[in-house]
């Protein structure tokens, strides 16, 4: 059974997400703080953390922080409808998707089964060999991602969008279609996706800020590049020596 960490200082909030959540099947822990939050996370890694980002004393940013720095567990940001700096820079740090206040706790549940479920490393759409591409090596079994044979640390939504656009080399996607694939949502804030490019670049690109793998199509969306590999440059021919007096010169034989 999945356990879900509920972190939110608004106990009537708190309360109706975990009656929500358990009738649809997850264990739930609380938390009304930070420092609580970690403290339980530390204690019994949960599958998933729901977490508000106004916290008092330590906002729900730094929780995430310090949660993604401790390992992988998906995140989804508890937001207000007027949040967008900090709810892209939520998702800037490590968050895996948010849902903005008010919300309906159904709509929530939903969101929170669809990360879960982006995170089975069973799924039958996952199925298949490696993929590999200019050093990048992408194992969707295992969901290990490797470039010149050194491990990246991805998060699920991360992963899933690298894989995506790694199956569909050279096509230009559009950002509703990217969020209808790899988010599950028929409708959204396109930054979410603009967001987790900018963060995947970070990690796959030898210069993010000039990117070769995932490039930006204007008015479209992205398109990951295979770079063409440039033949070797030929060798050097030497010049032949000039014949100069002191150059001996054949005599043909007379045949004597």
């Amino acid at each position: 059974m999945h356990t879900i960490l509920v972190v939110d200082d608004d106990p009537t909030v708190a309360e109706v997400v975990t009656g929500y959540l358990e009738r649809a099947g997850f264990a739930v822990d609380r938390a009304a703080d930070g420092p609580q939050a970690l403290r339980l996370a530390a204690g019994k890694p949960p599958s998933l953390v729901l977490l508000d980002l106004m916290l008092p004393g330590m906002d729900g940013l730094e929780v995430c922080r310090r949660l993604r720095a401790a390992g992988p567990v998906p995140v989804i940001m508890l937001t207000a409808r007027g949040d967008e700096d900090d709810r892209i820079l939520g998702l800037e740090i490590g968050a895996d998707d948010y849902v903005t206040k008010p919300f309906s706790p159904r709509e929530l549940v939903l969101r929170v089964e669809s990360v879960l479920r982006r995170g089975r490393p069973d799924r039958g759409d996952r199925a298949g060999p490696e993929l590999t591409a200019a050093g990048i090596t992408l194992d969707p079994a295992a969901r290990r991602v490797t470039k010149d044979g050194r491990a990246l640390s991805l998060t699920l939504r991360e992963f899933d969008l690298l894989a995506h656009l790694m199956r569909h080399p050279g096509q230009a996607i559009a950002r509703e279609q990217l969020m209808n694939d790899v988010w599950g949502w028929e409708f959204g804030d396109l930054s979410t996706v603009t967001v987790h490019v900018r963060r995947l670049r970070g990690k796959v690109e030898d210069d993010p800020a000039a990117p070769r793998l995932i490039r930006t199509v204007w008015g479209v969306g992205y398109r990951f590049d295979v770079p063409v590999e440039e033949p070797p440059a030929p060798a050097p021919v030497a010049p032949e020596a000039p014949v100069t007096s002191a150059t001996p010169v054949p005599v043909p034989s007379d045949g004597s």
